[in-house]
């Protein structure tokens, strides 16, 4: 059984070997993941307790789906399970950053290997209006062959 360490002082949180995550007043914590060999930003997702102890437990991404509102092993459905090779966590442990091998190429439920595929235009490049740019093209997998009509982790 995994146990988190109870927040006590400043030294403890920032200082010390005791994890002590603090989750927001919904009871999680954010988290970035990244490809471990690249440093390629995949996504951006929550865990609350649980899935933060599953993840040191299983070695493999779980995350909380704030839209389904469970737990949400990464690539249970659609195979494409990030494997855990490292995970930090910030000065403040109140934000969570996991290095991944990603089984199978990607991790978007779109089907990109990143969920960051696009750009957003910035200073000058904004002057005509916002329109995104595209860094990914192809998609690793097809949503619909994967998950059928099943709900997506993010559907609004």
């Amino acid at each position: 059984m995994i146990s988190l360490a109870e927040r006590k002082s400043i030294e403890q949180i920032e200082e010390g070997n005791e994890l002590a995550p603090k989750f927001d007043a919904h009871g999680l914590i954010p988290v970035v993941t990244t490809d471990y060999d690249t440093g390629e930003l995949l996504m951006h997702a929550y865990m609350n307790e649980e899935a933060l102890k599953k993840t040191i437990e299983l070695g493999e991404a779980v995350y909380w789906s704030r839209s389904r509102r469970v737990l949400w092993h990464k690539g249970a459905t659609s195979g494409l399970v990030q494997k855990v090779r490292e995970m930090r966590i910030d000065d403040d442990q109140d934000n969570v950053w996991l290095r991944v091998d990603v089984q199978g190429g990607a991790s978007c439920h779109v089907g990109y290997r990143s969920c960051f595929y696009r750009t957003v235009p910035v200073g000058d490049a904004a002057k005509n209006g916002i329109a995104l740019g595209w860094t990914e093209t192809e998609k690793v997998f097809d949503p619909k062959e994967v998950y059928g009509n099943a709900p997506n982790p993010t559907q609004v």
